[in-house]
């Protein structure tokens, strides 16, 4: 797991005598995505400089060291993350070899293969810079899945790219304006979308998407080496037969699979363990293909309704693992929050951010790969809005648009009092639940699915009066021609945006700041492939989601360590911004801090403090999207 950064100059904006002190700059930014080592190349004559920091995985000598030059001398490459078949590759490539590492076999490929079939060969997370010396043109690549971050753009006439942002924060006269559609985007939804970046000019590159440079240009279309809805629309055209012992079969060797190619390491790993379905059937997977206990890891609240510790707890003990747990106090959550802004150097503000830093954290102190469960829930249909969505949208549609509102009024009415029945001694637990219900039908007002979908996901529908100036952007890709489900349309959806733009963000960045290799089973693509060729039954049945997915894991755990609601990865905001965080928070909301910012609307803003404060209704999603922001905005200003 590395860091990679890089520059290619105008011919008349940077003195090419100064690059190597840009790209070492540059890299110097990225330290914690690469401690063990770091390395910069330059070219006078072509106007181009990488740079790159290695956190050393596989092939721990300096063979392995970056930037790396193809043995032609043509092609000179910068390389983030893990070629999970690097070996394969490598046996089918005819090549002077002088290393064993995957940068090498990635280089050998696209001197035989050329670029975009390398890219398709590839089972990997990645994010990738290469120069072509003999065409003067820079491609960079980015994962299937968009594990790996690389964003991309202009400064002062000159093309830059980097893991991360910060890097470019050492770039001379560096002053970009906030991008104020980014900004709606990140009020909505809590994260910015790829290709959207918070700064003008900059871009992510899409998941699967590469993009080719040459110096002096101004603009540049991304183009696909991958599809996922391709993927999807085979898939359901060529729907599995299996009976449901041998789908559970199927999915189970399968996963096996993808678990033992992520378990490649030349330093110690381990595995995140939160007790809930995807985890444990990781950890579990892991552990039967091990010789010895595997190291789990969770993190554990002391208020209730939110500690997952214990489940976690008891999984492990079943399984055998080394396990390892820390439970996370308001007061650590206090002295996290203010390095949040360096860590997700792109304002971010999914909540989850505070437990996942705090547990990577903990993690390296013991292993330098942890394996994670992240992307069941889209590949198998684990959110809850899968199952209980279409239901409701199915309902409500079939009535005049004018009935809508008042039928979610009245379902809520109904299912709070059932909650208070059922829940006559847990206030506090009845309240969340009545006020989650709440949330889920008052957005069935909608006159289209797409609607109804990302009403589903957003924290804010009304960023217009929030946000001053701009307008929110477009999140959902087009979809044509897929014959889908419309739960299955919403997992692809989550998998195309969410996923990489929240889930992937959310784990990178938490990980690598504490210099933590973290790696997903779950999307590898000939499981990806597998699971899209499953009937919708399969994954969604009985109210439940992940159905196949369960079955793999009880043959490994008792159905009844895991049986349980579903809560997420999430922490007791609502009640520290009334408590321990209110200070902090009420500081940066300050309606004179806001005025002369001139970003957000200070009424507004005021409006949902004050309604949180009451206590009538929790805003901790939409003021927390606010806080990341501001919090962000202070440390820009500052450094």
């Amino acid at each position: 797991m590395c860091g990679i950064a890089g520059i290619l100059i105008a011919r008349d904006r940077v003195d090419a005598a100064s690059l190597p002190s840009l790209a070492q700059r540059m890299g110097d930014a990225l330290y914690t995505r690469g401690p063990d080592s770091g390395g910069i190349w330059c070219s006078h004559e072509q106007g181009i400089a990488l740079a790159h920091r290695r956190l050393a995985i596989i092939d721990l000598s300096p063979e392995g060291h970056q930037p790396m030059h193809a043995v032609s001398g043509r092609y000179v490459i910068s390389f983030n993350g893990e070629i999970y078949n690097y070996q394969e590759l490598r046996a089918r490539l005819n090549y002077s070899w002088r290393g064993h590492s995957d940068t090498e076999v990635l280089l050998a490929a696209i001197e035989t293969w050329g670029i975009e079939r390398t890219l398709r060969e590839c089972d990997g997370m990645f994010a990738i810079a290469i120069w072509d010396m003999q065409e003067q043109c820079l491609t960079l690549a980015r994962d299937r899945m968009g594990e790996k971050p690389l964003y991309y753009g202009w400064a002062n006439g000159n093309i830059v790219f980097a893991s991360e942002l910060k890097a470019f924060t050492t770039l001379p006269n560096w002053s970009p304006s906030i991008n104020r559609n980014a900004l709606h985007m990140l009020m909505g939804y809590s994260y910015i979308a790829a290709p959207h970046a918070i700064y003008e000019g900059i871009h992510k590159l899409a998941a699967a998407h590469y993009v080719q440079l040459k110096r002096g240009d101004t603009h540049a279309t991304p183009l696909p080496y991958w599809s996922l809805p391709a993927v999807v629309e085979y898939g359901t055209q060529h729907r599995s037969s299996l009976s449901d012992s041998d789908a559970t079969e199927a999915l189970d060797a399968q996963l096996r699979l993808c678990v033992k190619e992520r378990m490649m390491s030349d330093v110690p790993l381990g595995a995140f363990l939160s007790g809930g379905i995807d985890s444990s059937t990781i950890a579990a997977l892991m552990q039967v293909q091990s010789t010895r206990p595997i190291k789990t890891f969770t993190i554990g609240f002391a208020e209730q309704g939110f500690d997952e510790a214990p489940f976690a707890k008891a999984v492990a003990a079943h399984l055998g693992t080394e396990h390892h747990e820390i439970y996370l106090s308001p007061q650590q959550a206090l002295e996290v929050i203010p390095q949040l802004a360096t860590i997700y150097d792109e304002p971010f503000a999914d909540s989850s951010q505070i437990p996942t830093h705090l547990v990577s954290h903990f993690a390296r102190q013991h292993v330098t790969v942890a394996l994670s469960g992240d992307g069941g829930d889209e590949l198998l249909g684990g959110y809850n809005r899968y199952v209980r969505g279409p239901t409701i949208w199915n309902t409500v549609n079939l009535l005049p648009h004018q009935l809508r509102i008042p039928l979610a009024a009245l379902m809520l009415q109904l299912h709070t009092g059932l909650i208070s029945k059922l829940l006559p001694n847990h206030n506090s637990t009845a309240a969340r639940l009545a006020r989650k219900l709440g949330n889920y039908y008052e957005k069935i007002g909608t006159r289209t699915p797409e609607d109804f979908y990302l009403k589903l996901c957003s924290i804010n529908e009304h960023t217009e009066s929030l946000v001053i100036g701009g307008h929110a952007p477009d999140l959902l890709p087009k979809l044509q021609g897929l014959n889908l489900d419309y739960a299955e349309w919403m997992m692809l959806q989550d998998a195309l945006t969410y996923f990489p733009g929240d889930i992937m963000a959310k784990v990178d960045r938490a990980s690598m700041a504490v210099s933590l290799e973290t790696r997903t089973p779950f999307t590898d693509p000939d499981l990806i492939a597998l699971a899209w060729r499953m009937p919708l039954h399969q994954k969604i049945r009985g109210n439940k989601g992940k159905w196949l997915l369960r079955q793999v894991l009880y043959r490994y755990v008792p159905e009844a360590l895991i049986e349980r609601p579903k809560s997420g990865f999430s922490i007791p905001l609502a009640q520290w911004l009334r408590g321990p965080l209110k200070g902090w928070a009420a500081d940066l909301l300050a309606p004179d801090l806001l005025k002369r910012q001139g970003y957000l609307n200070p009424q507004t803003v005021q409006q949902l403090w004050n309604a949180h404060q009451s206590g009538g209704r929790d805003m901790e999603h939409r003021l927390w999207n606010i806080l990341m922001f501001q919090s962000w905005l202070a440390a820009q200003q500052t450094s």
